[in-house]
């Protein structure tokens, strides 16, 4: 962790974790996630548990359930702001994919008692690497209709 954040005042003491940090890097690193899952409805994840795993230095497997526990409560939060005030949820498309998400979860769950911490973060670094390479393929190359949202 950088200088910086060792310098930053209200240490905490996370004895699960065994960290002891300002209480204002993970607050931080939560309302930067929270605004992401608010705005572009990512869950925060994609930003939490990197952040966790390497500004934190958290064991890859307590983040896992560290970040669904809080991913429980910014997306419930921001699915109700989304459907009061947008009217943007749909609720049978949002059925279905709980459906996969509980029986994906439950196979993750499994294969993860059999992930040491250096794979998972391997897994993590590719897909991320190869979530970059996606969007970056999408941002040089031209679409085929201009006008179209449908994707091809």
């Amino acid at each position: 962790m950088s200088p910086f954040l060792h310098s930053l005042p209200y240490k905490m003491r996370f004895p699960r974790s065994r960290l002891f940090i300002s209480a204002f890097v993970p607050a931080g690193i939560g309302f930067i996630g929270g605004v992401l899952a608010s705005v572009l409805g990512i869950g925060g994840g994609f930003l939490i548990v990197p952040a966790m795993i390497y500004l934190l230095g958290m064991p890859p497997l307590l983040v896992a359930g560290t970040a669904l526990f809080q991913i429980i409560f910014t997306t419930a939060s921001a699915t109700v702001m989304h459907a009061t005030f947008n009217n943007t949820v749909d609720i049978v498309l949002a059925l279905i994919l709980i459906l996969g998400s509980v029986v994906g979860t439950q196979i993750g769950v499994i294969f993860a008692r059999f992930i040491r911490g250096q794979q998972a973060r391997v897994i993590l670094a590719m897909i991320i690497l190869g979530t970059c390479l996606m969007l970056s393929i999408d941002l040089f190359v031209p679409p085929t209709d201009v006008f179209s949202t449908v994707m091809e």
